[in-house]
């Protein structure tokens, strides 16, 4: 029996969450080990499991393996997630790459300080409206499919279901104004592998709160 992918990181989202959506969508049962002070990074850092000192990292099928992009695409590609040809591959990464650009800003927002929070929430909503889920709504309408590329599920449709979630966090009625984003939302939030993983109690991690940003600022 094939053990369990392991992944190495904190309690939280970060830029280990999109690799949690992956596996969960796939199906794919994972373990987490939790780096919970500074000395445990340190360890792995150490024991020089860490190619560039850095995590995320994940253990899978016999590789420890660093880089999200390198560990998203391995997973993609191993689930038949990643698309039947190279168009098709090109096509999710073009995806991907727009809706990793979305979530990084939304992912460092709790990071950022009081005076400029305000000022760069405003700019992730004018981003997600005016350059982003355009896009996606125009894709869905053109092809007239179900998913946004090849009318198979891919890595591209679960990227975009976490970035339109995590964007309603910030402005709940952020889709009010593209009605084949709302209906894909119910579509691959409703596919069984998502939807257990958007129940409680699951893998998925909560946005950052106070008390994990002062655990990740005495980590890094």
């Amino acid at each position: 029996m094939t053990a369990k992918p392991k992944l190495h990181y904190t309690n939280g989202r970060g830029r280990m969450e999109s690799i949690r959506w992956l596996l969960a969508a796939a199906g794919v049962e994972f373990e987490e080990e939790f780096i919970e002070k500074k000395e445990d990074l340190e360890k792995l850092r150490s024991d020089g499991v860490l190619l560039f000192q850095q995590v995320p990292m994940v253990e899978i099928d016999g590789m420890k393996m660093v880089q999200t992009r390198a560990i998203l695409s391995y997973i993609a590609g191993k689930y038949n997630l990643y698309g039947k040809d190279l168009k098709e591959r090109a096509w999710i990464d073009m995806y991907v790459e727009g809706t990793t650009d979305l979530m990084g800003m939304i992912m460092y927002l709790p990071f950022q300080a009081a005076d400029t929070k305000e000022k760069n929430l405003a700019l992730i909503i004018e981003r997600a409206t005016n350059r982003y889920f355009p896009v996606y709504e125009k894709a869905l309408k053109d092809h007239g499919h179900d998913y946004l590329v090849g009318n198979k599920l891919s890595w591209a449709d679960i990227h975009l279901l976490e970035a339109i979630l995590m964007a309603e966090e910030c402005k709940p009625d952020i889709l009010s104004a593209f009605p084949l984003l709302q209906a894909f939302k119910g579509r691959i939030s409703n596919i069984p592998t998502i939807k257990k993983f958007l129940q409680p109690g699951s893998q998925r991690k909560p946005p950052a709160d106070e008390k994990f940003i002062a655990v990740v600022r005495k980590i890094f």
